[in-house]
């Protein structure tokens, strides 16, 4: 970075966002914070109506007779997620990042939990801003707060839709507890809190280390490998698989509701991707919108086409899971690819939707009524992978303290590829690990299931008292 320019940084653990002072408008810059506040609050508000396009996919993707219990449990991981994110969640994530200057933000207490290693130091968990103690009075941190909690949330809702018509409501709301307030935090710290990930860059010399501009990995990824451990404790749903392995049709009860979802959510994911800039004041936001929009298509087109020429007619429902896988795997390299590349991304997600969600049924007898473990489990895992592939070194200067832009392998950078698959592998083995473990302590103590003559009734009477269609 040379001394003689000025720049206006934007913080996000170890990750640094450079938007030229040029920029910064005739008053010198002192209203840029005030811009970019307000930035990241609107686009974070647009990640918290996302959760509406959860519940109507979710719901429409599943039977009538367990729609309040879906739509209940879109609803309640919002508050239960937001509380325990609150008393130790946000602290854990991000309790060592200092500040951010882009937000206006001044230097606040903070700490890091660092194993120092001979000459190489690994961040571990963030260990201050609990109950957002000492940072109350920092807008900055405020809205850093609120922006987090919403990815957490997502990342939170994933397991809701796979473990959907079977899952009992007081384990599940354990669950929301465990998530927002460990696990979740656990991996972001890693990647977007200073932790040892982001540092394989400046320890290693591994590109910039692992890199995730918006999430593919740390949310998409965290909550479908949380959703693929929960699935394998639960078991599937009755009737699902038979003893011949034959696989038992469950269409869901309202397509047409899955489908507004899943616009809802896309439009939602304007906020998740450009949003991650923390600047609007950073002209790289029409290309990560573009990049968005474009990876979204190709996935929506890719899942649609295939089925259609497999199957002699188009399936719906996979296309909207093909536009869902679209935009999980554009999540992490959105602002470092070009548009071309997030075509490609897109089409690629949009063919391991197909085969994932086929594999995952019919091979692995894993019963996910809404697809999420192949949508955001295997497409958050490409996402992260496509970043080290495809970066094309145009954007990231001094991105995780590492000199250079982000360049991947395509690029002349194999260690930026290296840097992500170390990410991924990570994910695969320790969210997996720890997801699997707290469902299998639930499941010794309250159990996981409702009862099977629950099920069978549905969920809506027997569990939540209450019917989605009562009839007259």
């Amino acid at each position: 970075m040379s001394p003689s320019r000025s720049f206006a940084l934007a913080v996000l653990g170890a990750g640094l966002l450079i938007a030229p002072a040029a920029a910064l408008g005739a008053d010198g810059g002192a209203s840029v914070p005030s811009l970019n506040l307000a930035w990241i609050l609107i686009t974070g508000f647009l990640v918290m109506f996302m959760q509406l396009g959860f519940a109507m996919l979710e719901t429409g993707f599943t039977r009538a007779k367990n729609a309040v219990n879906t739509m209940a449990m879109n609803l309640i991981i919002y508050p239960i997620g937001l509380i325990g994110f609150f008393l130790t969640g946000y602290g854990l994530m991000l309790g060592g990042v200092g500040q951010y200057p882009s937000l206006g933000s001044t230097a606040l207490a903070h700490h890091e939990l660092v194993w120092h290693a001979g000459a190489h130091s690994f961040g571990l968990l963030g260990l201050s801003k609990f109950c957002l103690l000492g940072v109350a009075s920092d807008p900055g941190s405020l809205a850093m707060f609120l922006f987090a909690v919403v990815f957490m949330d997502t990342a939170a809702t994933i397991p809701t839709g796979a473990m959907a018509e079977r899952w009992k409501f007081s384990a599940f709301f354990i669950y929301g507890l465990f998530m927002s307030m460990f696990l979740y935090p656990l991996y972001g710290n890693w990647v977007w809190g200073g932790g040892w990930l982001s540092q394989l860059g400046m320890n290693f010399g591994l590109g910039h280390g692992h890199v995730d501009f918006a999430g593919s990995s740390v949310v998409h990824m965290t909550g479908g490998v949380t959703a693929l451990a929960g699935t394998l404790v639960l078991g599937p749903r009755i009737g699902k698989f038979r003893r011949d392995k034959a696989v038992g049709a469950m269409p869901g009860h309202n397509l047409p509701m899955a489908i507004a979802g899943t616009l809802i959510l896309a439009f939602g994911w304007f906020g998740f991707n450009c949003g991650s800039t923390f600047a609007a004041s950073d002209a790289r936001i029409a290309l990560i919108a573009v990049n968005t929009m474009l990876a979204s298509a190709a996935g929506a087109l890719a899942a649609l086409i295939t089925m259609w020429l497999r199957y002699k007619r188009p399936d719906i429902a996979i296309s909207c899971n093909g536009l869902l896988g679209g935009l999980v795997a554009i999540t992490a390299p959105c602002a470092f690819v070009s548009p071309w590349a997030a075509i490609v991304i897109g089409i690629v997600a949009g063919l391991i939707t197909d085969w994932s969600v086929i594999m995952l049924e019919r091979h692995l007898y894993v019963d996910d009524p809404v697809g999420a473990i192949a949508v955001h489990g295997v497409c958050g895992l490409w996402g992260a992978l496509a970043l080290g592939i495809f970066a094309d070194g145009s954007y990231g200067l001094g991105w995780n303290g590492v000199a250079g832009p982000v360049r991947g392998l395509l690029f002349g950078d194999s260690g930026q590829f290296f840097a992500q698959l170390i990410g991924v592998c990570t994910n695969l083995v320790v969210v997996f690990s720890l997801a699997l473990a707290f469902f299998a302590v639930v499941e010794r103590t309250i159990g996981n299931r409702v009862a099977a003559e629950v099920e069978w009734s549905g969920l809506d009477t027997l569990e939540m008292g209450s019917d989605a269609y009562p009839r007259s």
